[in-house]
């Protein structure tokens, strides 16, 4: 579930209160662009090319999933519930979140949006502000040796990396929320997952936030970048602006948009993953472009690091999995040099899409893992960069044991070297919970992640 399909998000973060939290300029930066920024924002801010450009409308599917972007196709058809099914007619709000509804693209709304929103963060009046200043360097310590050490792209030889995603706390704290889920569970997470747009705005634009830095000193970091700008913070009603691959591709974003946040990256040091446009078969019916453009824009992604030297990037190109869609999957793959991990998002809905039919979690992985490593690459590592399973209301224990399981059943996919739970909020059908916040799933999920496989040694940098 990507940044897209989350279920509905937090309140909105409270401004900082000189104890880490991170404030956020959204609401009142989307007011104001709507009325100032509409003159020149567009042909000042985009430039022209991209102005020409911006012709991507964006189609209500409907009522979807929730952030992993994990598309349904139907009734009992969701990521781990079906992995043949057909993203491309899925909608992206399954049960998990609120109905989408995703903006039309004009060129009008993009300018406005953009402006108001701050995007540039490069033209910040005030020097000092969050937005224009680059992150302390958090490479340091020494890197672990011997044959368990993790390899340059983060590959652990001996175990597999235990992640998940955590919606921010009510306070608008990543970091409480995680260290809060962290008690919750008796571990420190080896990864943390978090979403963000292109608005270039704190939280959700910029990558590396003072949260995600704080949380990176002991931790590795996944960030998934979308090409949308979001609405609402945290993408709370699931409305965007789409800026299409081929306006990225084309390099006109590179210098407003691209070049801050790579910059952000190579000073951080430390190596991360980063996930661009993740779920990417999903995106396709919502007017992001075509496969062609994808791999236009993703090669452009990576190359601009490399022009800027910001190496300490680990490249994951994420699908949903959903193997209904094995074509655009094929077509959408940038190549092995452009790719480090290959990642899906698979889950266990059960009731959740109607179905009786209950999928351990070798069930609902298996599938899609075997056709990525017959299909896209068998030299690549794998992540399950979203997985969860929805609880059975009449046999609870039945939760705890799929997740207890894993350890045992991970080891039968060799390849898959990081999993990462997903633990938002669902909608507020029980039988959609896909958390592990209490009761027979964190029971389970507490088990599993006190397997030595998942507990492989973090490299500081």
């Amino acid at each position: 579930m990507t940044g897209r399909h989350r279920l509905r998000g937090p309140r909105k973060p409270a401004e900082p209160d000189g104890t880490g939290g991170v404030e956020n300029h959204t609401g009142d930066g989307l007011r104001d662009g709507l009325g100032d920024g509409l003159g020149n924002g567009l042909r000042d801010g985009l430039g022209d090319g991209l102005a020409d450009g911006l012709g991507h409308d964006s189609a209500d599917d409907g009522p979807g999933k929730g952030l992993g972007h994990s598309s349904e196709d139907g009734p009992g058809d969701g990521p781990g519930s079906d992995p043949a099914g057909d993203p491309a007619d899925a909608p992206r709000n399954d049960p998990r979140s609120a109905r989408r509804t995703y903006t039309a693209v004009a060129m009008v709304a993009v300018a406005a949006l953009l402006a108001g929103l701050g995007i540039w963060a490069g033209r910040s009046d005030d020097p000092d502000s969050a937005a224009d200043a680059l992150p302390d360097n958090a490479a340091s310590g020494e890197l672990p040796t011997g044959p368990c050490a993790p390899t340059d792209t983060l590959i652990p030889p001996c175990g597999a990396w235990w992640g998940a995603a955590v919606p921010y706390a009510e306070d608008g704290s990543l970091k409480d929320a995680v260290h809060g889920f962290e008690k919750r569970i008796g571990r420190k997470l080896d990864l943390v997952y978090n979403y963000h747009d292109m608005s270039g705005t704190r939280l959700d634009g910029e990558l590396l936030t003072p949260d995600e830095q704080e949380l990176g000193k002991d931790r590795l970091l996944m960030l998934a970048w979308e090409s949308t700008v979001w609405t609402e913070p945290h993408h709370e009603n699931w409305t965007e602006t789409q800026l299409g691959w081929k306006n990225i591709a084309s390099g006109e974003l590179d210098e407003k948009i691209l070049d801050p946040q790579i910059r952000r990256i190579k000073a951080y040091g430390k190596r991360v993953f980063l996930s661009f446009d993740q779920e990417t078969d999903a995106r396709i019916k919502e007017g992001a472009g075509t496969p062609e453009e994808f791999v236009a824009a993703y090669r452009h992604v990576r190359d601009r690091f490399r022009e800027l030297g910001a190496d300490n990037v680990v490249w994951v190109w994420t699908v949903s999995g959903y193997l209904g869609s094995a074509a655009d999957m094929k077509a959408l793959y940038p190549g092995d040099e452009y790719v480090d991990w290959i990642a899906m998002d698979q889950y266990n809905y059960y009731q959740c899409h109607g179905t009786t039919d209950w999928k351990d979690f070798l069930r609902s992985q298996r599938p899609s893992y075997e056709w990525l490593r017959e299909n896209i690459s068998d030299e690549k590592p794998v992540m399950l960069a979203e997985f969860a399973t929805a609880p059975d209301a009449e046999a609870p224990q039945r939760q705890r044991d799929w997740y207890t399981r894993i350890p045992a059943a991970v080891k039968k996919l060799p390849e898959v070297k990081a999993l990462v739970h997903w633990n938002r909020p669902t909608s507020e059908k029980p039988v959609c919970d896909l958390t592990v916040n209490e009761g027979p799933g964190l029971e389970g999920y507490r088990e599993a992640g006190r397997n030595g496989y998942f507990h492989q040694p973090v490299p500081p940098r």
